[in-house]
């Protein structure tokens, strides 16, 4: 399974950037996505995860922000992100999770590949 992850960028505070993954290899719709995010110094950390189903999970920081969303013709999943703010900066990841446990889905550790990451950085 290969992932690649694009459209990282630069933004301003309350703009917007649409983040796109799409998977390579193996049945898209075998897989729960992710996106992670993980800024300078700090841990990997959980932003929103789609599962097969297409039902929707985030972090509360990204609720009302933040869409996840996956469409399978095109084995992509994408991350909407609007009102975006200075503490949005970091290098973002997608992920492809095969378990179905639900509560592995907001855990790094929960998935099974990963992409090499796309940066966001916000000024103010």
């Amino acid at each position: 399974v290969q992932l690649q992850a694009s459209g990282g960028g630069l933004a301003q505070a309350g703009g917007s950037l649409r983040l796109s993954c799409a998977l390579s290899g193996r049945t898209f719709s075998s897989y729960v996505m992710g996106w992670f995010r993980q800024a300078p110094g700090k841990e990997r950390d959980f932003v929103a995860a789609i599962n097969r189903s297409g039902s929707p999970y985030y972090v509360n920081s990204a609720k009302g922000r933040f869409t996840i969303s996956r469409d399978s013709a095109k084995n992509t999943v994408y991350l909407q992100m609007n009102s975006l703010q200075p503490e949005d900066t970091a290098v973002y990841y997608c992920a492809a999770a095969t378990t179905s446990i639900a509560s592995s889905w907001f855990r790094a550790s929960g998935y099974d590949y990963w992409g090499q990451g796309t940066l966001v950085t916000v000024s103010s």
